[in-house]
C-alpha cells in the first residue's frame, strides 16, 4: 500500500461471499461539494449483497448497469479526513456519519467498504457523540428507511416504486403491526412508531421478545408458534420490513382505510384486492439525506433511539459477515471495523 493507495474490499465478479476480497484501491480523489472520510465503521445492509451478486432480485430490465472492480457499501461512520474548498458545514477532525449516495450510487458508486470515502456533504452529518462509530454506522440507511416511511419523507424526487408519492399516515393512537421488528429496519421502525404515538405490535422469534419489550412493543407475536394473519385484525399500519410475495398474506388483517407498507415491495400482487379491501399499499425508496440523519443524531444521541448490533467484523473479513447475512435471523445490525 502507498500513500495514494488504502485498503478495501473489492469484486471483479458477481457471485456469494467468496467473491469479496480484501486488496489494495485508489484513495478517492474529493471533489468539489464533498468530504473525505476516515472510515472507522461500515453498516451492511441489503443493497450490499443485492449487488454483490448482481441485483439477481430484479428484473433483468431493472438490473443497472455495473462495472468492475466494485466496492460495495452506502452507510460509514467516522472522522473527516479533508474538505473540498466549497465546503463549509464540516472541518478536517469532524466525527460524522452518512449513508452515502443512495440510492443513486446503488450501481457501485457509494464504496464504502474501504479505509476512505469521499461523500456528497448533503449526505453526511455529525456522528451522535453518545453512541461510537460502530453504532452510528449501523444507523443510516435502516433508521432513515423507518423514517422517511412512517415521520417524513425528506424529499420530492419521483418515487420509482409506485406512480404516486409516499405519504406516511397519522400514528398518534394508532396501531402499528411490525413485521421483521428484530432486524435492521424492523427494530427501528418499533421504535419510531411507538416515539410517534403508536400501539405497536411486533413479529419476530420469541427470541428477540426481551429486545424488543425493551424497545417498546406493546404486544410479541412469535411468528414461530402463530400465523400473525390468522390472529390481529383491525390494524392501522402494518410495516413489513421483510416484504417480497408473503406481503400479500397482511392485508386481512387491516380495517378499511388501513395502510400497509412493504419495505421490500417487488413481488407483492394483490393491488386488486387491497382496493377493494379499501387498503392503502404503499412504498418508497430511502434516499441519503444529511438533514435528516442531524435530526435523527439527537434521538441517537440521548438513547431515545437505540441501536442493536448483531455482530461486528474487521473490514477484512467482509466474506464472513456476509455469510453471516445469509443465515439470516438478524437482530440488528452487522457492522464491518475499519482499524
Amino acid at each position: 500500500m502507498t500513500a495514494n493507495t488504502m485498503k478495501a474490499i473489492q469484486q471483479d465478479r458477481f457471485g456469494g461471499p467468496e467473491v469479496l476480497r480484501y486488496d489494495d484501491a485508489p484513495i478517492p480523489e474529493l471533489k468539489p461539494g464533498e468530504v473525505l472520510v476516515r472510515v472507522h465503521a461500515v453498516g451492511i445492509n441489503p443493497p450490499d449483497w443485492y449487488l454483490r451478486d448482481g441485483y439477481k432480485m430484479l428484473p433483468p430490465a431493472w438490473r443497472p448497469q455495473l462495472t468492475f472492480p466494485l466496492i460495495l457499501g452506502t452507510d460509514i461512520s467516522g472522522v473527516v479526513a479533508s474538505v473540498a474548498d466549497d465546503v463549509g458545514a464540516f472541518t478536517v477532525g469532524d466525527e460524522v456519519y452518512a449513508m452515502t449516495r443512495f440510492p443513486d450510487g446503488a450501481a457501485g458508486g457509494s464504496r464504502a467498504y474501504a479505509e476512505y470515502v469521499s461523500v456528497p456533504a448533503s449526505d453526511v452529518a455529525l456522528k451522535p457523540a453518545g453512541i461510537d462509530h460502530v453504532h452510528a454506522a449501523a444507523a443510516p440507511m435502516s433508521l432513515l428507511t423507518a423514517w422517511q416511511f412512517l415521520v417524513d419523507l425528506g424529499h420530492d424526487e419521483p418515487n420509482p416504486l409506485q406512480p404516486t408519492r409516499h405519504e406516511p399516515v397519522p400514528l398518534v393512537g394508532r396501531t402499528v403491526l411490525v413485521n421483521g421488528a428484530a432486524g435492521g429496519v424492523g427494530h427501528f421502525a418499533v421504535q419510531v412508531a411507538k416515539l410517534k404515538g403508536a400501539r405497536v405490535i411486533a413479529i419476530a422469534s420469541g427470541k428477540h421478545e426481551t429486545l424488543l419489550r425493551e424497545l417498546g412493543a406493546d404486544e410479541i407475536i412469535d411468528y414461530t408458534k402463530t400465523a400473525p394473519e390468522d390472529v390481529v385484525r383491525d390494524i392501522d399500519l402494518v410495516v413489513d420490513s421483510v416484504g417480497g410475495p408473503t406481503t400479500d398474506r397482511f392485508l386481512r388483517t387491516i380495517r378499511r382505510g388501513g395502510a400497509l407498507f412493504p419495505v421490500f415491495p417487488l413481488g407483492f400482487s394483490s393491488a386488486e384486492e387491497a382496493r377493494r379491501l379499501g387498503v392503502t399499499v404503499s412504498a418508497t425508496q430511502v434516499r441519503s439525506n444529511g438533514a435528516q440523519l442531524a435530526e435523527l443524531g439527537r434521538l441517537l444521541d440521548d438513547g431515545t433511539i437505540r441501536v442493536v448490533i448483531d455482530s461486528t467484523y474487521p473490514l477484512a473479513d467482509a466474506g464472513r459477515a456476509h455469510e453471516r447475512a445469509a443465515r439470516g435471523h438478524i437482530q440488528g445490525k452487522l457492522v464491518l471495523e475499519v482499524r
